[in-house]
């Protein structure tokens, strides 16, 4: 049965406790997810979105013994991904002739997915379908995160719509945010937010200005993952506006891998330093073979300066170097900025590479980065350590 949310609104998604990553191996999951759907049922009766393939069985079970099927007048469709969209293609084998609302991008992903022509309708922003006594109007927000991607609100109940945005993969009984643990939903929707979202922050904050323009009152957020916004729900508004403006803390973040311990002992003496220089300064040390890459970006994204480092390898840096910057380069980070470091035995090319992918990925260098031949002494330990301050110093100039 669905879970009613509000006068004629139920959620009839799905919470999944089990799924560790999202996207393939894109995104890790350690809380878990949920696939919020959602169904108006007013003069007019409608489904906003479905679940992942997973539950399809499920969900349409569930969803007939909320509604006969045949009742439902429309389906609006608020992007066209598979975590979204995947129980649709059974849903439409039993209604197959109910009109699906949905950009017009979202319109091209769906016959791309499914080989179907359903009955789409295309909807533009400040478009509305009447439900009876109430409407829903229609922005769309595209590259947020895909081109096809679009909201909605439900005038009188206040309800809006928003998809991805303000949402987290965070499994939970609770439904609302004002009834889990503050500090794991908040971690949650940092991460969404700095994995997800970063690329696109001038949209972000142009699209949520849009939306506030049109003065349209606001009793609760439903997203399509996770809690439901209904105890101040603009806080997560707010947050989003904050972060898009190239956000950062007091933070600075070493990221390094190592073979035979020579980077790490390297990485460690330069944290000496920068805590010796500001103790004020918040510092992460992270040894990339053992950590989460996506946990590892969200702290990039609280940074304000990063140090990266690998001993050199056949010429080269270590892998899980190079990969983690395919991930960066892609996120556009701004307004940050780094330096490099390793070690090597005979040819040291690690700290010239990493300089020309911080370069090449939005960082401004802070110098030259630091090469330590062979396994670090007392001396190189002491040079580490002062490499550390002085990044502080350059720093802060």
């Amino acid at each position: 049965m669905g879970f009613n949310i509000k006068n004629n609104i139920y959620l009839v998604g799905n919470v999944d406790w089990e799924i560790e990553s999202y996207q393939g191996y894109k995104y890790s999951t350690h809380k878990g997810s949920s696939y919020n759907a959602y169904l108006i049922k007013e003069q007019k009766n409608v489904l906003i979105d479905t679940v992942d393939s997973t539950f399809t069985d499920i969900f349409i079970k569930n969803l007939k013994n909320e509604i006969n099927l045949d009742d439902i007048d429309y389906i609006i469709i608020n992007h066209g991904e598979k975590d979204h969209t995947g129980a649709l293609p059974e849903l439409m084998k039993l209604i197959p002739n109910t009109p699906i609302y949905c950009t017009n991008n979202c319109a091209k992903s769906l016959k791309g997915q499914y080989h179907q022509d359903w009955n789409f309708n295309i909807v533009k922003t400040g478009e509305k379908l009447n439900l009876g006594d109430k409407e829903l109007i229609f922005v769309e927000t595209p590259m947020l995160h895909w081109p096809d991607n679009m909201i909605c609100y439900l005038t009188q109940d206040n309800m809006l719509f928003s998809n991805d945005a303000f949402g987290q993969h965070y499994a939970t009984s609770a439904i609302y945010n004002d009834l889990v643990d503050q500090n794991e939903l908040f971690v949650e929707c940092l991460k969404y937010y700095s994995n997800i979202l970063t690329p696109y922050n001038s949209k972000v904050i142009k699209k949520i200005e849009e939306i506030l323009s049109l003065n349209l009152p606001l009793d609760m957020i439903c997203p399509s993952h996770g809690v439901i916004w209904r105890n101040n729900p603009t806080q997560i508004v707010e947050l989003y506006l904050k972060w898009a403006q190239n956000y950062q803390e007091n933070q600075i973040t070493i990221l390094y891998d190592t073979m035979w311990e020579s980077t790490r002992d390297m990485a460690e003496a330069i944290a000496q330093g920068i805590k010796e220089a500001d103790s004020q300064t918040v510092i992460k040390l992270i040894h990339l073979s053992k950590k989460d890459k996506n946990d590892v970006i969200t702290e990039v994204f609280k940074s304000k300066a990063i140090l990266v480092g690998s001993p050199t390898v056949n010429k080269g840096i270590l892998t899980t170097i190079a990969s983690l910057f395919e991930f960066v380069k892609s996120l556009e980070f701004k307004n940050k900025q780094a330096a490099a470091f390793g070690s090597y035995g005979w040819s040291g090319e690690s700290v010239k590479l990493i300089n020309a992918k911080l370069t090449d990925s939005g960082f401004a260098l802070v110098n030259e980065g630091l090469r330590v031949s062979w396994k670090p002494d007392e001396e190189t330990i002491k040079e580490c350590i002062k490499f550390g301050k002085d990044f502080v110093k350059d720093l802060n100039k």
